[in-house]
């Protein structure tokens, strides 16, 4: 890439502020950036906007070829697999040229073919008409009464994840109540259609209350169900498959404790079992009894079954115990079976639990497919006598499948279609890095046919490794743009992920957090000495807490890297993590530690904030990506680290480092697919630039 002479990053003026701590006195130069209403913030925004803008010119053309390949290979007028609920087919349609999708049911005794319309089809919502006007729209799902008249909404038009709720009558699409905004995640409606249960989030956006709200009265009538006191906790509402219960989960890091209620405003509430410290556990109603995911027995958790009231986990009886190497992550209750959700080997599994006249019996595997991920669909019927399940891959469109419980036949209902891919020209494939203490890393490949480990190709590392989220495989067209140039694309899956059991992410989280950005590290290395990257094209890629680990990767490790793509990066981890107003912070001290209270935290997460460690030196070529209303990551972060890097790297025109900050957005960038695969084609660009790909 040649850089414009006239192009030079804004040089911020620096107005130290000085944090001290267990004896600790760190200068921050840039603090003054983290008033967002600030004219002279927004202009230094503005500014690295349009320096960004001008380093990237030369790959306009670059851009507009990817959105073109990633439009050619989306059927931009498609329908979802309808799935049934209380006598409806409920699906969701998109439309080429719009951005957005509509919501839609019909009432039929058979599953309607997803691509064809359908007689006598409702309009639930559609949100393109929601939008229009609104530079930026999310809907927080939805949920449809009980009685099948009304359809609640949450709407958010700024990104801040803070949604005003908006109630519908189905029929006639009047809006019969918009009254309650502020909600947080999760709306259940009770089970005779007259209340809506909704979570509200404090000044610290930590999911603390729930509350009902009668259809069409004053908000300050609302009750309060319950509120969780403690700052590391978070609670939010659920509805049992039956529609019986509600559930209300307080969740920690580490702990929860569970109530259930029926689902009917003013029920009595009863406590499943009172939480303890390090006992992790979720409830499922099963018609007359409780089936429960613990841990108190194996760190890996089991399933088991309890009456419904208050019990001991102790009294709690075993119903499917998993071996070693495996790890149970959920369980879905239907009338007849459950579905466990689970990791074998590191890879999703679903089994099956049959129940005959009460009696649960021997558990078995449903099959999937290898380096692929399988997980459930949409299941609202619990008296079901068959589920949907997704199956996708790195190279496999997702398809969903009907499998019988009954008679054990497995029916695919639609496999998306991709116009202008050929499955067959691609691969993928397990391999394994070595980290430093010797432990075997996972890594997902995947490439273009006739592309061989010779040490010359192009590769792209993805990471993630933190709060046991699994970077499980899936498909996207964007990778498949980066496939046909040659590079190599691979997923590390790191510890402080999920992705090998609990123990996988014990050994990347708070004074082991290290682990995460050493596993990164030797996954490159693998790429690099097994000749499937060139040693000199390879680019990293991470996002929020994957913005960490690049960021500190970036530090560390960055000269096994040519380019570091960070998205919404959590690169100024121990000031936020110092600062209990801050959105997730106190219940982040179970995933990072606490360095606020403990010097030995203060000192080992000061050893890797990228923000802190940043040094003389040549850096990789950065792109940080963020916006100006995340709630989760503030944009403050990565404003201050591209502005220190700036400032401080000794890289040359040919390795930018640059800051790309969208004015009106939250976390998850622009909203609309349009939007979506411009921003994809920008950072895909910067790589393949980067990398040499022309």
């Amino acid at each position: 890439m040649t850089t414009p002479p006239a192009a030079q990053p804004p040089a911020p003026k620096k107005v130290p502020v000085h944090r001290t701590f267990h004896g600790d006195t760190f200068t921050d130069p840039y603090e003054w950036m983290r008033d967002k209403e600030d004219q002279e913030v927004l202009d230094y925004l503005h500014a690295q906007n349009a320096y960004t803008e001008a380093i990237l010119r030369p790959t306009e053309q670059l851009q507009k070829d990817i959105v073109s390949e990633i439009k050619s290979r989306t059927k931009e007028t498609d329908t979802s697999v309808p799935y049934a609920k209380d006598g409806w087919w409920y699906f969701a349609r998109t439309y080429e040229g719009k951005a957005y999708s509509s919501y839609h049911r019909v009432a039929s005794e058979t599953r309607p073919n997803p691509d064809h319309v359908t007689e006598g089809e409702q309009l639930l919502f559609d949100q393109n008409e929601l939008a229009e006007g609104k530079e930026f729209f999310s809907a927080a799902g939805y949920a449809v009464s009980p009685d099948g008249q009304y359809v609640a909404l949450g709407i958010d038009v700024s990104g801040d994840e803070r949604f005003t709720l908006r109630i519908s009558n189905i029929a006639t699409g009047e809006v019969v109540d918009e009254s309650v905004v502020g909600a947080g995640y999760g709306m259940e409606w009770s089970k005779d259609s007259t209340h809506l249960f909704y979570g509200r989030v404090d000044e610290a956006w930590r999911a603390y209350q729930v509350w009902s709200h009668e259809l069409g009265a004053d908000p300050a009538t609302d009750v309060l169900v319950f509120e969780e006191e403690d700052e590391k906790y978070t609670v939010y509402p659920e509805i049992s498959r039956d529609g019986e219960w509600l559930i209300l989960h307080s969740q920690s890091r580490l702990t929860s404790e569970v109530r259930i209620m029926k689902a009917e405003a003013g029920a009595e509430q009863i406590l499943v079992s009172t939480r303890r410290e390090g006992l992790d556990y979720s409830v499922e109603p099963a018609g007359d009894e409780l089936l429960i995911v613990h841990n108190l027995h194996r760190q890996d958790f089991e399933v088991a079954t309890a009456p419904i009231g208050t019990s001991e986990p102790e009294s709690w009886q075993p119903l499917l115990v998993a071996e070693p190497g495996e790890r149970v992550e959920g369980v879905s209750a239907f009338a007849s079976y459950a579905v466990v959700s689970m990791r074998s080997g590191g890879q999703t599994q679903l089994r099956i639990i049959p129940r005959n006249d009460g009696a649960w019996s021997g558990a078995y595997v449903l099959p999937g497919a290898e380096l692929s991920t399988i997980e459930l669909a949409n299941n609202a019927e619990y008296e079901a006598d068959s589920f949907d399940y997704s199956l996708t891959s790195l190279i496999q469109p997702p398809s969903v499948y009907s499998y019988s419980v009954v008679d054990g036949t497995t029916t695919l209902l639609k496999e998306k279609e991709v116009p202008n891919y050929d499955r067959s020209r691609y691969e993928t494939r397990r391999e394994w890095a070595r980290a430093e203490d010797g432990t075997r890393i996972p890594l997902t490949l995947a490439y273009r046919k006739g592309v061989e480990p010779d040490g010359t190709n192009p590769g792209l590392l993805y990471g993630y490794g933190s709060y046991e989220i699994s970077s499980d495989p899936g498909f996207g067209p964007s990778i498949i743009s980066l496939l046909d140039r040659g590079v190599v694309y691979a997923i590390a899956h790191i510890r402080g992920g999920g992705d090998m059991g609990r123990a996988w992410y014990d050994e990347g989280k708070m004074l082991n957090k290290k682990n995460t950005f050493t596993d990164f590290i030797a996954c490159a290395d693998f790429l690099r000495d097994s000749g499937w990257v060139d040693k000199d094209r390879l680019a990293g890629e991470g996002g929020s807490a994957g913005g960490l680990l690049v960021g500190a990767v970036a530090n560390m490790g960055g000269d096994r890297f040519r380019a570091i793509l960070a998205v919404v990066p959590f690169v100024d981890a121990l000031t936020t993590i110092l600062d209990p107003s801050l959105p997730l912070t106190v219940g982040e001290w179970e995933e990072w530690g606490d360095p606020y209270h403990d010097a030995q935290v203060y000192e080992y997460m000061k050893g890797y904030s990228p923000y802190e460690n940043v040094e003389e030196k040549e850096y990789p070529a950065i792109l940080a990506t963020t916006s100006l209303n995340d709630t989760r990551v503030f944009y403050v972060e990565p404003a201050k680290w591209i502005a220190k890097l700036q400032e401080t790297a000794t890289n040359g025109e040919e390795r930018p480092i640059l800051l790309k900050t969208e004015m009106v957005a939250g976390h998850g960038g622009r909203s609309g697919r349009y939007n979506l695969w411009e921003d994809q084609a920008l950072r895909r660009a910067f790589v393949l630039d980067q990398l040499g790909v022309r």
